[in-house]
């Protein structure tokens, strides 16, 4: 492979080639028990992890102002957003105020933030969370979960929300 690097040379490369792989995009989201004030995320790094016991995993960088708010509320859902909801994901990608305003969502069966339209949802506890440089991996326990539509899946890929093209 010509013009091959054996150590990416710093952030930009690492990103050009990492953006290379296309992933499936989630909202992470909770609910204040005390304010009921909902706070969210967008992640992209969300995967299975095991079926016995229901462990999935998703990544948040350590300057996250959400992060903190949906771990203290105990519970969170996880919403797997469909190809129509760019706009959720974009929102929700962005640093401070209302994230939800305008945004159509319903409570799961123990209470936290479900986007209406997600292809599928999970309500989930926080199972353990691992400092992995400047992101922590949280592994969560599923709760529940539903498959509630069908759809094509949100995509990112290149440092943008696309869809599958056919």
């Amino acid at each position: 492979m010509s013009g091959a690097t054996a150590v990416p040379s710093g952030e930009r490369c690492l990103r050009s080639v990492l953006g290379r792989f296309a992933t499936g995009v989630v909202a992470v989201a909770a609910r204040d028990p005390r304010t009921g004030e909902r706070a969210g995320l967008a992640a992209n790094s969300f995967c299975s992890v095991s079926l016995d016991p229901p462990l999935v995993s998703f990544c948040v960088a350590h300057t996250s102002s959400s992060w903190p708010r949906i771990r203290a509320a105990g519970q969170f859902g996880i919403s797997i957003l469909g190809a129509g909801q760019r706009e959720a994901a974009t929102r929700l990608a962005v640093r401070g105020g209302d994230k939800f305003a305008g945004l159509p969502w319903s409570a799961s069966p123990g209470g936290a933030p479900v986007l209406d339209g997600a292809l599928a949802w999970l309500e989930c506890a926080i199972e353990a969370e691992h400092r992995a440089g400047d992101h922590v991996i949280v592994v969560a326990r599923v709760l529940r979960l539903d498959a509630s539509q069908d759809g094509e899946p949100l995509l990112f890929f290149r440092g943008e929300f696309e869809r599958i093209s056919r």
